[in-house]
């Protein structure tokens, strides 16, 4: 074969392949135009409401050793430093999952990963009721974490994906209202369960309801976006066409340019494109998570023993922290498109930073100044801590949306490890008046950088990380 036809096989070659290219590019973006102009319809029900099942579990037990330490204390005879490294020790599993199943997700879809999670978190809830001292709570909390931590990025990714850019804040939003619920019913459920029944029950709720979230897994069908990301057109079609004939109504939505397909690789969170982002949002989940499951864990026993509360009372005070972040993240779910994501989490923080700084100011004199102002201040970060779990996948593409989404919430992990294992060590060192005052310093760091986030408000997925 002499030299001009290999150069002409060549050539060739590289055109079908270019045509080729442009074609799958072409088909992708018609099925995302086609799937941005179907409205919310109840096609969306089954996959929020399986999937926001498995988050109230998430929530619940996450919270669940906030209720149980209280008799804990007592029981095992616990010091502070034993009970901020329990408290840590679920956290830090939860940063190891959170970028396990993230890969995971990343690497065989959306639904497989999260299952999985559900079924880890779920077992091991249960083998936490046969714990039966400090070291093997300890064990059990951190594999359960990894559970734990590993399902909310890649349950928020896999909604943010099947949202459309009409109104995708507020149902997000309102989707990840379970979250909250989770928490609020869980400190309800704690309140009643705990002081009756014992310690165990809480546990032995969280498992056994876990478990049957999971069978529901395999009615779930795959991010459409996902699949065409790894180039499985035909499969993700099928999906959009069920989507389609859910509903007759069709939103005004522009042809899409055709987009190149672009293979995923974990090391372009830190492009110069994406660096800024990843930095900013990385400050975003370490500072808010730390104010705010510092706050939520410690509060049970703070209430019972620096303000001598009964059990009963300090539950029913720790209680009302959730039932005020729920009522916030509702107000948040409503006006979150109109506001805008920067403005509502820079003014979020600013809030927190000054009713935490009050508290420092007041002494935190009393159980009640402590329930109201701390619980306000939590109640506020609160619609922070859940409108990251909107923000941080939109800023990424879905090439590696939930691995971006991962690594971020690893740093909420880390916050949530270290905070209370810092706050325990200053309650008995210092007092619990400084303990509030470095949760406001936090919240003003976090003021700062929300500041520089941007914004996301009604934009295509797309057209905001391409």
């Amino acid at each position: 074969m002499d030299s001009q036809m290999k150069k002409n096989l060549t050539g060739t070659t590289t055109s079908f392949k270019t045509d080729e290219e442009a074609s799958l590019s072409n088909r992708a973006s018609e099925l995302i135009t086609r799937m941005e102009s179907v409205p919310f319809s109840r096609w969306h029900v089954k996959p929020r409401v399986i999937m926001g099942s498995a988050t109230f579990f998430d929530a619940f037990d996450a919270l669940s050793l906030a209720f149980v330490l209280p008799v804990l204390i007592g029981l095992w005879n616990l010091n502070p430093g034993q009970i901020g490294i329990l408290i840590g020790s679920g956290y830090l599993g939860q940063a190891i999952g959170a970028i396990f199943f993230g890969w995971l997700a990343e690497r065989f879809g959306r639904v497989f990963s999260a299952k999985w999670t559900v079924l880890l978190m779920s077992v091991m809830s249960i083998a936490c009721v046969f714990a039966g001292n400090f070291e093997m709570l300890l064990l059990f909390r951190f594999i359960q974490g990894i559970g734990v931590g590993g399902e909310v990025p890649v349950a928020a990714t896999y909604i943010n994906e099947l949202s459309v850019a009409h109104g995708r804040g507020r149902f997000f939003m309102l989707y990840e209202m379970i979250f909250p619920l989770g928490l609020m019913l869980s400190a309800q459920i704690g309140t009643l369960v705990v002081p009756s029944f014992g310690w165990k029950w809480m546990f032995l709720i969280g498992g056994i309801g876990g478990l049957i979230v999971f069978l529901f897994f395999f009615m779930l069908r795959e991010s459409p976006r996902w699949l065409i990301s790894k180039g499985k057109y035909d499969e993700a079609e099928r999906i959009i066409e069920e989507i389609e004939e859910s509903t007759d109504k069709r939103l005004p939505v522009t042809q899409r340019a055709p987009q190149a397909v672009v293979k995923s690789n974990w090391k372009e969170l830190f492009s110069p494109f994406y660096r800024n982002r990843t930095l900013i949002v990385w400050g975003l989940w370490f500072s808010s998570y730390f104010i705010a499951n510092g706050l939520n864990n410690w509060l049970p026993s703070l209430y019972n023993t620096v303000y001598n509360l009964p059990l009963e009372d300090s539950l029913r005070a720790a209680s009302v922290t959730n039932i005020l972040q729920l009522v916030a993240v509702f107000a948040c779910a409503l006006f979150i498109d109109k506001v805008g994501r920067k403005k509502w989490a820079t003014i979020a923080f600013v809030v927190a930073s000054l009713l935490l700084i009050a508290l420092f100011f007041s002494g935190a004199s009393s159980a009640y100044t402590v329930m109201y102002l701390g619980s306000a201040a939590y109640g506020v970060m609160g619609t922070i801590t859940v409108l990251l779990y909107l923000y941080t996948p939109e800023i990424y593409p879905t090439r590696m949306r939930v691995i971006g989404t991962a690594f971020a919430t690893a740093w909420l992990r880390l916050a949530s490890a270290i905070a209370p294992t810092i706050l325990g060590f200053i309650l008995g060192a210092q007092g619990i008046t400084m303990v509030f005052m470095l949760f406001a310093c936090v919240a003003v760091i976090g003021a700062l950088v929300a500041f520089r986030m941007i914004e996301t408000s009604e934009k295509v997925l797309e057209d905001i990380a391409p």
